[in-house]
């Protein structure tokens, strides 16, 4: 809708992952480089985790568009909330091996089987488990299982684990022993700094023939920044309403202003309309409030009366006697 108004080839701030706007801020060229030692090692595991929103997903799918032009088979997970029989299910349908009706043992027939002919044909095959931290311990154990796939020098199978932050907590757990002795890196992918934020707005808005219009100025950069703290998702939620904005109100210079504009709006958004209840519970607290107001009134007065009753008393008393 506002490409045309500012003469863009397409969305710059779109939600779904995209390799072509791929950003590396420092936390993504050391995360992409730890994926690319382990691609290095031929074997173990390699684990990344971030915030939901930090770019996960874009830096795996930017790996894999590296990965078309050498000699690896790759397969990629993503639905992981599965038990440990299921799990075994996806990776068969995700190397695309029939798995209707099979038996835990026919699955990791079929698997191992195809393992061994990708190795014969002197393939390399890698596994990436995007959302791992929905796996169970049971799953994250039928994974493992998976790498004791070897030949008599090399493993047959080399697994990245991809998830939010509380998957450290599951392979921090006492039953998760053995797998922590196959991870050979791990890496927590953070959010950018503020410099980095204004760097991927503009990469993103270069990367679709961006010409300076519009402008952002260092307020906007900074107020983008203090409400996103440098998350990828939020930045380009952000600003695709600030985009929709400016077409609709035909705004080609952003400040301060218009970023607040727009948090607003967002902010409103994600508040619940008031309920019967609520509704009930607010009269409620109004009259209460009211009965309060006109207490504190009442007492207020009964002191002025009484201050000037002791007044009028003490002026009575002053007053000169008659003598006569």
């Amino acid at each position: 809708m506002y490409e045309k108004f500012y003469g863009l080839s397409a969305k710059p701030f779109q939600l779904r992952p995209d390799p072509n706007f791929y950003f590396g801020s420092k936390g993504h060229k050391r995360a992409a480089s730890y994926l690319e030692y382990g691609l290095s090692q031929e074997e173990g595991f390699i684990v990344i985790t971030g915030e939901i929103g930090a770019g996960k997903t874009t830096l795996l799918r930017n790996l894999f568009r590296k990965l078309q032009s050498k000699n690896i088979v790759a397969a990629q997970i993503v639905n992981t909330s599965l038990d440990s029989e299921d799990i075994l299910r996806m990776v068969a349908v995700a190397f695309g091996l029939p798995s209707k009706d099979a038996s835990k043992a026919t699955l990791l027939t079929r698997i191992e089987l195809f393992l061994r002919e990708c190795d014969r044909q002197g393939k390399r095959v890698l596994l990436l488990v995007d959302e791992a931290q929905n796996l169970t311990p049971h799953s994250v154990e039928e994974l493992r299982m998976l790498s004791n796939f070897q030949t008599a020098d090399k493993s047959l199978l080399q697994t990245f684990l991809l998830g939010q932050p509380e998957f450290r907590k599951t392979l921090l757990g006492e039953d998760m022993k053995q797998l922590q002795q196959r991870v050979i890196a791990t890496y927590h992918l953070g959010p950018m700094d503020a410099p980095e934020t204004q760097s991927y707005i503009e990469h993103r808005l270069h990367t679709v023939g961006w010409q300076g219009d519009p402008s952002f100025s260092q307020e906007a950069f900074a107020a983008i920044y203090d409400f996103t703290s440098g998350i990828p998702r939020q930045i380009n939620t952000l600003c695709d309403r600030l985009l929709l904005m400016g077409y609709l109100e035909k705004i080609h210079e952003f400040g301060k202003p218009e970023i607040d504009a727009v948090i607003s709006d967002i902010q409103q958004e994600f508040v619940l309309p008031p309920t019967e209840e609520d509704r009930a519970e607010d009269s409620h607290i109004k009259l209460e409030s009211l009965d309060a107001r006109l207490s504190k009134l009442e007492h207020s007065v009964s002191s002025i009366l009484e201050l000037l009753k002791q007044i009028l008393m003490s002026s009575i008393k002053n007053l000169p006697k008659d003598k006569n």
